[in-house]
């Protein structure tokens, strides 16, 4: 029809029609008094993933609105991650005068293909037909219930009905009247279009009456049917009883006859005031009448249908109920919808209770909006708001899983790989916690990490500390022991200073162990890598200084040596001063280019948050290890070669043994630093700094220490000298 009347541009204003025009030379000819049908499907779009409704059914008339329907609202569903478990065409003929056996071989094919699905909550689409299909199918399936036993349980009719503003339930309120359970679609939710009371409409209905019936006789039918009355003298009188035409239209359930204007009849009510308006505005315009040539007498003007459209575009007006009718530039009235949920009562009425809207001038996601509070759901729901889902919903710890051959909404569920959660139900992938926590046990939820880091109160960090303490305490002794026996034959052989630096070296060794202890800041993070290089590359130099004074000093003793000259202090602190002070100089090269600064390992322990000194630069880090490495390695081969000097003035043996305990001690320190993380690696070198002190105070110094103590009468010039001899 559209079509048609298109094509000799006679204006036509669409009262339930929401499908747009494919011809858009008709589209001039065509206005529509209702919102435009893609705001519906954003609504139902909108209402679907609002309540988490992804496994849905779709009903729709088996006509051209039915092929739109679908056509348009599959892929949008898709588009949402929403997928359609089925989708029916219903036909649109079903009528009582078609053979009983087609309608039950037709309704019992629909029931058991619709009402034995998973997906509870179903969209239907179509005209007034769609409900007398709903209505079949839901008798059809309580009645197979309750008589046949096989059937008992295999047919639930607790679903979730969503209707489009196409279908009405008033129109079909003389079916229900005859015999169908109103309470069936209790909880539906619709899709209406808005409407308004025009004034004088109630005083309207009150002068109704059959006397209105002149010619078509509709008003005596509607009558008949409504009051269950006969205004002919024949059998149904006798049976209903006779029509008085007093009848009062509030007397009727809202199921057969709606004293307020419904949302189609508004619609109804807005063309024809804006038809009027627009034959006024255009009598307005023109001159309203024209005089004939043949005759000195009026004639009414000739009106074109299509000199209307020009006003029709550009009507604006209020209507009775206060409420503004005007087209937008594409010939549209900008509405929107209401969602209504239908509450039923036991004597067959109801109403429709407004739960939401959905808006035309925002965003689709702003401009839904629903209060769940209001909605009364089908008593006969397990769980409200139902769950339309292919399965169960992904449970916290777990993700989905595609099953093979299945529509991406049918999923199984597979717990979080370890290191990852998933804190929410139905969660495409697991994901990774924030670098400060981690996942608990059952990967629900991050829990912040412990954090790791060598503290003060830590049993491993007591057992160092007291380690430490007393290995200082020895040193010092020793110290003290030489620096009282300093006139001695065994203190003075073999170079004193160099004892004593060796000494105050080995007691900074111990105590610089102290900055590796407790929470790292930005001074411990300087100081502990070059306050531990800067020592022990004196210590180094010392005990490299000293061998070489022992190969010196023996000969120097050979006739007609020339070494005599370099014997002597000067050489030896030299060589301390030397060695020490490229050290030095490495690690102020270090300070400045990319000092040490305090961290956080977030990735190396998993329960765990590793405070730690991050050493700047890697290289300048190994450039100061590897300069100790060197000296200890020249200090180890010089005592190795001076190991047989005669013993009078031969420290050689001692340092040879002390060298080796120092090798061996950061030999296997490297692999083990490498292979520990968190407090255990700071363990690790603080123990090796032990150790290796530990090394040389204990080789280079035991034995003299022993003879001073226990054997003060080897301890003079003259038993050197006979062992000399």
């Amino acid at each position: 029809m559209a079509d048609i009347l298109g094509l000799y541009k006679i204006p036509q204003l669409s009262y339930g029609s929401f499908k747009p025009m494919n011809d858009q030379d008709n589209l001039h000819s065509f206005y529509r008094m209702v919102p435009s049908e893609a705001l519906q499907y954003q609504g139902l779009v909108q209402l679907l993933l609002h309540f988490q409704w992804m496994w849905v059914g779709l009903m729709a008339s088996d006509d051209g609105g039915g092929d739109q329907f679908l056509r348009t609202m599959e892929p949008l569903l898709l588009k949402n991650k929403i997928c359609s478990e089925f989708t029916r065409r219903v036909g649109i003929s079903l009528h009582i005068s078609e053979k009983i056996e087609d309608i039950v071989h037709t309704v019992w094919n629909h029931v058991e293909y619709i009402m034995g699905r998973k997906a509870n909550a179903i969209v239907i689409h179509g005209e007034a037909s769609a409900i007398a299909w709903l209505e079949c199918l839901l008798t059809a399936s309580t009645f197979a219930q309750q008589v046949f036993p096989q059937y008992k349980g295999r047919f639930s009719s607790a679903k979730v009905w969503i209707t489009t503003a196409q279908i009405d339930f008033f129109v079909s309120g003389l079916v229900m009247r005859t015999g169908f359970d109103m309470q069936m679609f209790h909880g539906a939710l619709s899709f209406t279009i808005p409407s308004k009371e025009p004034e004088g409409f109630r005083g309207f209905l009150e002068l109704v009456s059959p006397s209105w019936d002149n010619e078509d006789g509709f008003i005596h039918d509607f009558w008949e049917r409504a009051f269950l009355c006969a205004f002919s003298n024949s059998i149904v009188t006798f049976l209903r009883g006779t029509c008085t035409g007093n009848e009062s239209l509030e007397s009727l359930p809202r199921s057969v006859f709606e004293l307020h204007m419904s949302g189609h009849s508004y619609i109804v009510y807005n063309a024809v005031y804006t038809i009027a308006h627009a034959l006024h505005n255009l009598h307005s315009a023109t001159p309203n009448y024209q005089r004939t040539a043949s005759r000195d007498r009026a004639s009414p003007q000739v009106v074109r249908s299509w000199q209307l459209h020009a006003f029709i575009q550009k009507t604006s007006f209020n209507n009775s109920a206060g409420e503004e009718i005007a087209f937008n530039e594409d010939g549209e009235f900008e509405g929107r919808f209401d969602i209504t949920n239908l509450v039923t009562f036991p004597n067959q009425s109801y109403v429709r209770v407004k739960v939401g809207r959905m808006d035309h001038d925002v965003p689709a996601s702003k401009g839904f909006t629903i209060n769940e509070d209001k909605i009364k759901w089908n008593k006969q729901l397990k769980q409200v708001p139902p769950v339309s889902s292919c399965n169960e919903k992904c449970l916290p710890g777990s993700s989905k899983k595609k099953k093979e051959g299945k529509p991406f909404c049918c999923y199984d569920c597979v717990p979080c790989p370890d290191g990852m959660f998933s804190n929410q139900k139905d969660m495409e992938t697991c994901v990774h916690c924030p670098g400060h926590q981690y996942p608990n046990q059952f990967q629900n939820q991050c829990i912040p990490k412990t954090p790791n880091f060598l503290a003060f109160k830590d049993t491993l960090a007591i057992i160092l500390t007291s380690s430490l303490l007393s290995l200082s305490l020895i040193t010092a002794l020793v110290l003290g022991l030489f620096f009282w026996q300093r006139d001695t034959a065994i203190v003075k052989a073999n170079n004193r200073s160099l004892t004593y630096i060796l000494l105050i070296s080995l007691l900074f060794c111990f105590l610089c162990s102290f900055l590796f202890m407790g929470r790292p800041n930005t001074v411990s993070c300087l100081l502990r890598q070059t306050a531990f290089g800067m020592v022990f590359s004196v210590c180094l130099s010392t005990i490299l200084a000293k061998t070489v004074s022992v190969v010196l000093a023996f000969m120097a003793t050979k006739p007609g040596s020339h070494m005599r000259k370099w014997v002597g202090r000067r050489l030896s602190h030299s060589i301390v001063l030397c060695c020490s002070n490229i050290q030095a100089g490495i690690c102020i090269l270090w300070l400045t280019w990319s000092p040490p600064f305090p961290d956080v390992d977030m990735r190396s322990m998993t329960e765990e948050l590793v405070l730690l000194c991050n050493e700047g630069s890697v290289f300048m880090f190994y450039c100061a290890l590897g300069y100790l490495g060197l000296l200890a390695s020249v200090s180890f081969l010089v005592a190795f070669l001076a190991r047989k000097l005669p013993d009078s003035f031969n420290e050689a043996k001692f340092i040879t043994f002390s060298m080796l305990v120092f090798c061996s001690v950061w030999v296997s320190f490297v692999p083990t630093y490498l292979s520990t993380r968190g407090k255990y690696m700071v363990a690790v070198e603080v123990f090796s700094i032990l150790a290796s002190s530990v090394g040389l105070l204990g080789c280079i110094f035991s034995p003299k220490c022993y003879i001073i103590v226990f054997r003060p009468d080897l301890n003079n010039r003259e038993q050197l000298m006979r062992r000399k001899k």
